[in-house]
């Protein structure tokens, strides 16, 4: 997704004008139309055959699979095309298409197969497709830590988890696998606390839909299921519209939807396109209690990420047991102007009424000044473990629905 762009980045005309005079009649316009659709053809499968020379090229010098996708550079490339695009397309309109294009160029590379909660449905699974774009293979895991095993296991490249909600906090399960990893037999799989990595993020506006058979949505349900984040982000509109009925959480909200259709007395909670998948009908729209509700994901993998020019750290450690010892701990940050955008704490596992805290700051790890701003906390931390450094987000979280619709609103002239 990155290599396969060649290094086009570099040199790029900087056109903050059109080329020439717009046309002035409908049958003008179409013909311009009509010549560029011909030019964009051209050029993707111009860029789309370099791309295999890029795969044939690795293959030739025996670079490791990993090098096919680089982090960094595609949020490097993403970052130019926003602040490079004239109009009128929005920035993020703009960085959608060519994610889509840089998605499909490295498919002809090297696959990239990309663990998500599934079933197929869930905001899990747009997030991965925001991430990642349609020439990702997503493999649909029925859990958080079963994406997280799929990851240290290898059997895929990367997984989409997430991490915190506006609404309701953090998703204490992601934090949970990063921190402590996990224990198990063979049957389970396991893995150790740094085998994972972090090593990319993504916003996703959550809009919440209330869904039901055709044949069951003027009649009030005895159960509403979902689940439990989403469940809570509509607490008090379910409150009001349907005081007294039965809320069940289950694994996903694609399981949700699964269970209304297959059943008058429920109705369930969820993205429009599970509605889409199960054939259930709107009852309700945008029922989440928040309007600006939206879900931090990050990208997991095995590997470091190199610097890109923005990046973020994510770090988890355990504080030694003396007086102002947190706030000795931050003072580094501090004083070396860093930038500290999240500090959370969970319990220990270990131990019963002692804490981990996460840390979210900017920059990355192989910065000189973070690395002596950590060497400085260190002597106030019984553990510190860099969790990952990568790329801040590009696109906003109302960024087009890379699950599916269309961000020209259908207008083909």
């Amino acid at each position: 997704m990155t290599d396969a762009l060649g290094e086009a980045g570099a040199g790029w005309p900087d056109r903050r004008s059109p080329d020439q005079p717009l046309p002035n009649t409908l049958a003008e316009v179409r013909q311009q139309i009509d010549s560029l659709d011909s030019e964009l053809i051209a050029l993707i499968s111009k860029r789309a055959r370099l791309a295999e020379r890029v795969a044939e090229i690795k293959q030739l010098s025996n670079e490791s699979q990993t090098s096919f996708y680089r982090p960094e550079r595609e949020a490097q490339v993403l970052s130019r095309v926003r602040e490079r695009n004239p109009g009128p397309l929005s920035g993020d309109t703009m960085v959608w298409l060519f994610r889509e294009i840089m998605s499909a160029c490295l498919a002809l590379e090297q696959p990239l197969s990309v663990a998500c909660l599934g079933p197929s449905g869930t905001f899990s699974e747009q997030a991965a497709l925001r991430a990642f774009g349609h020439g990702a293979q997503l493999v649909l895991e029925p859990g958080i830590p079963e994406v997280f095993r799929a990851v240290a296991a290898g059997s895929v490249d990367f997984g989409v988890v997430p991490v915190e909600n506006s609404t309701e906090g953090s998703v204490s399960q992601t934090l949970d696998a990063l921190a402590f990893g996990a224990t198990g037999g063979a049957l389970y799989g396991a893995w150790v606390p740094g085998e994972v990595r972090i090593c990319g993020e993504l916003s996703l506006k959550i809009d919440q839909q209330l869904m039901a058979r055709q044949d069951a949505r003027d009649v009030r349900p005895q159960r509403i299921v979902s689940h439990a984040q989403s469940l809570a982000q509509c607490r008090e509109w379910l409150d009001v519209h349907y005081p007294g009925v039965e809320r069940i959480a289950v694994q996903s909200n694609s399981e949700a939807a699964r269970l209304a259709a297959e059943s008058p007395s429920i109705m369930a909670i969820g993205p429009t396109l599970a509605a889409e998948q199960h054939g259930l009908d709107i009852v309700a729209a945008n029922i989440q209690d928040s309007a600006f509700n939206t879900t931090r994901f990050v990208v997991i993998g095995r590997d470091t990420v190199p610097p890109s020019g923005a990046d973020k750290t994510s770090l988890v450690l355990s504080v030694n047991n003396m007086p102002g010892a947190l706030s000795r701990l931050l003072a580094p940050l501090a004083e070396a102007g860093i930038d500290v955008m999240r500090i959370e704490s969970r319990p220990a596992r270990e131990r019963a009424w002692e804490y981990v805290f996460f840390i979210d700051f900017e920059g990355h790890a192989d910065d000189e000044r973070i690395r002596a701003a950590l060497t400085k906390m260190q002597p106030f931390c019984s553990s510190l473990r860099i969790l990952g450094s990568y790329p801040r987000a590009v696109m906003s979280a109302s960024s087009p629905n890379a699950a599916g619709g269309s961000i020209m609103g259908g207008v083909v002239s």
